[in-house]
């Protein structure tokens, strides 16, 4: 019976010992991590100076510009063809675009969707914020965009002046008491 005992004692034993080093160790698996979300790297943008130039089949128009945009809130664009008076001014929203002609005292609503529905291919509130804020991947030089508006081809090619980022701009929409609303066919 002893030899019995002892070899059930050996055999506890064993066991005990065998089971503590069979420790199964945990595998860990590398969570991936999750993409930090884009912080926008400026909040305001203005392009001073830029060459703007508009090509149909039959025109061909060149000005200086001046860009000033807020991060996905407002843009405005002005248009100015001799000495630095403004002439045209393009304001726009998310949503809606608002065109100034200050020579004939008349301007002109739309929003995009209205605009798309003649424009090949469509024009949207984040095109237009990377046209005025040089952010197209062409780069911050050149821009050049081509679209079909009925059976006309417009060429819009944009040189750009260097770019400030995060200063102070005036981006409030123009009073427009003072101009005549047309509807935006008749510039179109």
């Amino acid at each position: 019976m002893n030899l019995l005992r002892k070899t059930i004692y050996c055999l506890l034993a064993a066991l005990v010992l065998v089971g503590c080093g069979t420790k199964k160790k945990a595998v860990s698996t590398p969570v991936p991590e999750e993409p930090e979300p884009e912080v926008p790297t400026w909040h305001t943008c203005l392009i001073q100076g830029a060459q703007a130039t508009v090509s149909t089949e039959t025109d061909r128009i060149s000005a200086a510009v001046t860009m000033q945009v807020v991060r996905d809130s407002m843009l405005v664009i002005s248009v100015m063809p001799v000495f630095g008076m403004e002439m045209l001014r393009l304001e726009a929203t998310p949503t809606e675009l608002t065109a100034i002609d200050k020579i004939h005292g008349q301007y002109a609503q739309t929003t995009f969707a209205d605009l798309n529905r003649k424009l090949t291919p469509s024009l949207n509130w984040d095109i237009l914020q990377q046209v005025c804020s040089a952010e197209l991947p062409t780069g911050d030089e050149k821009a050049r965009l081509q679209y079909l508006f009925g059976d006309d081809t417009i060429e819009l090619v944009i040189n750009y002046s260097p770019r400030r980022l995060d200063v102070p701009v005036r981006v409030t929409s123009l009073p427009t008491k003072r101009y005549t609303k047309v509807d935006i066919s008749k510039w179109l």
